[in-house]
């Protein structure tokens, strides 16, 4: 009977690790295949060009404090 048990344990072990292969190595080749026909469908967008360079946004001096406030707080942690 020891020996029936054993042989099953290792059935099932056997099984349990192939199954878990098969489903990463799907899971490789699936999100891949999604990477490149994502990267056919949208080409890469060039964020520096759609970036405006000049900062044309005003900072009002209240906002302006409270951010560089919470940037020396957040270094000097």
């Amino acid at each position: 009977m020891d020996n029936n048990l054993l042989t099953d344990a290792i059935t099932l072990t056997m099984f349990g690790m192939g199954f878990v292969f098969v489903f990463l190595a799907l899971m490789v080749v699936v999100t891949t295949l999604m990477s490149k026909v994502v990267t056919k469908i949208q080409p890469a967008i060039n964020v520096t060009s759609s970036m405006n360079t000049d900062s044309s946004i005003e900072i009002d001096e209240k906002t302006r404090a409270i951010i560089e406030a919470a940037i020396k707080m957040h270094t000097q942690r």
